[in-house]
């Protein structure tokens, strides 16, 4: 590890608010990526004649208990339960629903209020409200690390052309984004969602047709600085290639003021899907979403509980990201590391 990495590792962990939010953050996110094992409508283990059954990750036909039908078994079913309690034992997560399992033993009409066994309560469809946050918790997240992820290599790699080597290259490439960037995306967005289902990946290819011009300017100043320093026409008269040049010596000192930025796109990110969500042009319906629990909680004031779960789920995910960004610009500040 260089002199240089380490200097910027202190000063990250002197940024006591954003060393303990990326713990925080990756500690949430570590426990939603096993978030089948924590809320469940299914078992995950059963124990029935000596023989060991993992129903989350497999299908299980009722007739391996003593059932009558050769379909998957209904594990909430009282029938199945006495069956497989009779000759064995069952081990439930610690909720005992998925983000789309309906409870149909509600004590009131959904929305339901919090109870023992739904800690938050349920949405206007009956899915409890903590399950679908655990899920819609790590959707989010995806979306967004992948979003940004594919955005800053493409915006990167944009900004890195135009501005190593400028001139028309440079010209044409500013005139591009400034009619890319006019276009209404929520407008396409709606005429898109008019005949295409869409889906997790066709939401991710529509945003990162207009996300991936966030990071252009920035590398793009980079690369104009970095293409006359004295190292780098040395290297051009040594008849360096022009893709060693900007990948050995330009792309170094831009990646610096890209890794800074990384933390807020992410945030952006989530804050993206969330919104459209919320109006009803994200991801299919019925999927876990932060932003379609927000829409319930304002279609059904008189169940607070949805709207407070899913605005205090967001705001930590979004406070955690921009603690880090502070601390991970701190790091990056050329006056600590001079």
């Amino acid at each position: 590890m260089s002199p240089i990495v380490r200097r910027r590792l202190q000063h990250f962990r002197a940024n006591r608010r954003g060393f303990w939010s990326l713990w925080i953050f990756l500690i949430i996110f570590f426990v939603s990526l096993f978030a089948e094992g924590i809320a469940n409508d299914k078992p995950l283990l059963v124990v029935f004649e000596d023989r060991l059954f993992f129903p989350v990750l497999e299908t299980i036909p009722e007739t391996e208990f003593g059932g009558e039908f050769a379909t998957e078994a209904e594990y909430r079913d009282e029938f199945v339960l006495e069956l497989i309690e009779r000759k064995g034992e069952i081990y439930w997560p610690l909720i005992h629903y998925s983000y789309d399992t309906i409870n149909y033993d509600l004590p009131a009409a959904a929305p339901s209020y919090p109870t023992d066994e739904n800690w938050l309560g349920t949405d206007d469809q009956g899915r409890d409200v903590v399950a679908r946050l655990i899920y819609g918790f790590r959707i989010s997240v995806l979306f967004g690390l992948v979003l940004t992820i594919l955005s800053s290599i493409i915006g990167v790699a944009a900004g890195a052309v135009q501005g190593y080597f400028g001139g028309w290259v440079d010209i044409l490439g500013q005139r591009f984004i400034e009619i890319w960037s006019g276009l209404p995306v929520l407008f396409l967005l709606i005429i898109l969602s008019s005949f295409v289902e869409p889906n997790f990946w066709w939401l991710l290819l529509i945003m990162l047709l207009f996300s991936w011009m966030g990071l252009v300017g920035v590398v793009r100043a980079e690369f104009l600085r970095g293409r006359n320093l004295e190292y780098v026409r040395a290297a051009r008269a040594l008849g360096m290639s022009h893709r060693r040049i900007m990948s050995r010596h330009i792309l170094p000192n831009a990646m610096v003021a890209t890794m800074t930025f990384m933390p807020f796109i992410l945030s952006g990110s989530i804050t993206t899907l969330t919104a459209l969500d919320f109006l009803g042009f994200g991801l299919p319906p019925g999927s876990p979403s932060l932003g379609e629990l927000l829409a319930q909680g304002k279609a059904n004031l008189h169940a607070p509980w949805l709207g407070i779960a899913g605005f205090f789920v967001i705001a930590l995910q979004l406070s955690l990201l921009i603690f880090i960004g502070e601390g991970v610009r701190d790091a990056f500040d050329p006056r600590h590391n001079a």
